[in-house]
């Protein structure tokens, strides 16, 4: 059984207090920025190192495609999603970027990504735009579908974000807490079906910090509504939920730093993300062993289902792919 909070760690190299904190039994996960990476051989070094004071350490990144990136210089550089839509093979292509995507990321010793994003594209939100496949939740699905089937060929769960859809809003809730005042029946019709359409594809789901008030008043990671009702119950989604960054402004509405993991942990979150904060992350981990929570059972999946630190460059098929994604 896995820690219930994902952290991340200062720099190239673990400091001593990132190494005092990741002993924490109630940590389960680390989570790598553009800070901590440098080139391959430095990353599958940290991971190493994480790995040396708890072996059983979950490693994520956000590797999307486009413009969300942090895995750079030694990295193919994936086209946006929105691009894969207008290509002449959407579908090949889609599974092509997550076979490729996966595949570089399990060579550097990281479990999984922050992948995919079915939002649909109303062009009403900039922090989704060009990272949405398409506003036509059937695209999105079938899109959707093989980005994700070409993760998992190459041994790497997926994560869907940020359910139940991020695109209508404006507001963008690393800074604000956006507000969606559709009716939940309008929501089923457009952004719910692409996490329906793949509730058994998915291994794991990233809530959104959305408010969605004809629904419930709490964002949909804070939300029993959300999480257990409808993505449980009525999706049947059976994979892991993470809570996107309790740091990020959208996620104030619920209080201080403990009353946010309260809130995703008794609304059904598995694992708590508290992102470039150390103080926050410490004040969720105190939360966390004063409540007792207990780790979570289905984390295991997310494991890298391949070795990991082998070497990308001896996949046969690897050379085809980047000059086909290079041409998007």
């Amino acid at each position: 059984m896995q820690g219930s909070l994902m952290l991340d760690v200062e720099g190239l190299w673990l400091s001593a207090e990132d190494r005092s904190i990741l002993r924490q039994p109630q940590v389960g996960g680390v989570i790598l920025f553009a800070r901590n990476t440098e080139h391959p051989r430095q990353i599958q070094q940290l991971c190493r190192s994480i790995r040396q004071v708890r072996p059983d350490m979950l490693i994520a990144v956000d590797q999307e495609g486009g413009r969300v990136r942090r895995l750079r210089r030694g990295y193919s550089a994936l086209p946006d999603m929105r691009s894969l839509a207008n290509s002449t093979d959407p579908a090949g292509n889609a599974h092509d970027c997550g076979w490729l995507m996966a595949t570089e990321v399990l060579a550097s010793g990281i479990d999984f990504s922050f992948a995919p994003v079915l939002d649909l594209d109303y062009g009403r939100n900039t922090v989704i735009g060009n990272r949405a496949f398409s506003a036509d939740p059937q695209q999105v699905a079938k899109l959707g579908a093989a980005f994700m089937q070409g993760m998992q060929a190459a041994g790497m769960a997926n994560v869907g974000k940020h359910f139940p859809g991020h695109g209508w809003v404006t507001a963008d809730s690393h800074f604000d807490i956006p507000v969606d005042e559709r009716s939940l029946e309008t929501i089923r019709a457009s952004d719910l079906q692409t996490f329906a359409r793949l509730s058994t594809q998915m291994d794991g789901v990233m809530p959104a910090h959305v408010i969605y008030p004809q629904v419930d008043t709490q964002p949909a990671g804070f939300s029993k509504r959300w999480l257990q009702q409808i993505l449980r119950g009525e999706l049947g989604f059976a994979g892991v939920i993470f809570s996107d960054d309790l740091s990020m402004a959208g996620a104030h509405v619920a209080g201080d730093i403990q009353a946010r993991t309260r809130a995703a942990v008794t609304a059904g979150c598995d694992m708590i993300l508290v992102c470039n904060d150390r103080a926050g992350a410490e004040q969720a981990l105190i939360c966390l062993q004063q409540d007792a929570v207990q780790p979570a059972h289905n984390l295991e999946r997310m494991r890298a289902r391949q070795p990991l630190y082998a070497d990308a460059a001896s996949q046969p098929q690897l050379s085809a792919i980047r000059q086909r994604l290079r041409a998007l």
